[in-house]
């Protein structure tokens, strides 16, 4: 069953966006306004959309996590649409790509039931891991996709991740100037989106 979307606007209607994630969606290591939250609702007010944009982002969130807290974040925010970026500590941890599977199927069946709209965003695992686990993980995502009809969003860090100048001290977590980066491309997709979705 397909994900649809509900009339989108830009007149006055505010549509709520909710970025549901972890740390790289809370913005760790960043000021509150250099945060991609902050950053993408300027961008799609700077491109006249009405949307208020939700930071749902939990540093730390595994997909078991994210599992756990998605109804009641939904109840309380009631979004129009919901950008889901999870999987990354999974990753980290060691998880294995049947359990991240597994967890983002239940949180895609939550989101649903509640008939609410869905980007999925894709985690794109160090070479390290070896190819059978990155195979996996592509598969697993690229799967829930098209069992769910949602669109699937590229790796939020593709366009830095082996940019030293874009991220933190850390290697994981993108800078102010990573930031800025990644909007315009996040931005641009759900715009585009939302117009696929509704025509």
């Amino acid at each position: 069953m397909a994900l649809g979307l509900p009339a989108y606007s830009t007149d006055s209607t505010e549509n709520k966006i909710l970025l549901f994630g972890d740390s790289i969606i809370a913005g760790y290591g960043l000021a509150e306004n250099d945060s991609i939250a902050v950053q993408l609702e300027k961008y799609m007010k700077d491109h006249q959309k009405n949307v208020k944009i939700v930071n749902a982002g939990v540093s730390g969130d595994t997909t078991s996590a994210g599992r756990s807290r998605l109804a009641w974040t939904l109840k309380r925010n009631k979004p129009d649409l919901v950008f889901l970026a999870l999987g990354g500590n999974d990753v980290l941890r060691g998880f294995q790509p049947s359990m991240t599977k597994d967890n983002l199927d239940a949180m895609l069946s939550t989101l649903q039931e509640s008939n609410t709209p869905v980007i999925l965003s894709k985690v794109q695992p160090p070479t390290s891991l070896g190819e059978d686990y990155m195979m996996q993980l592509k598969e697993s995502y690229e799967s829930l996709t098209q069992n769910y009809n949602v669109p699937l969003y590229p790796f939020l860090l593709e366009p830095i991740f082996t940019d030293a100048e874009h991220m933190q001290k850390d290697g994981i977590h993108p800078s102010a100037a990573g930031v800025l980066r990644i909007v315009p491309k996040l931005g641009d997709f759900i715009i585009e989106q939302l117009k696929k979705l509704n025509n």
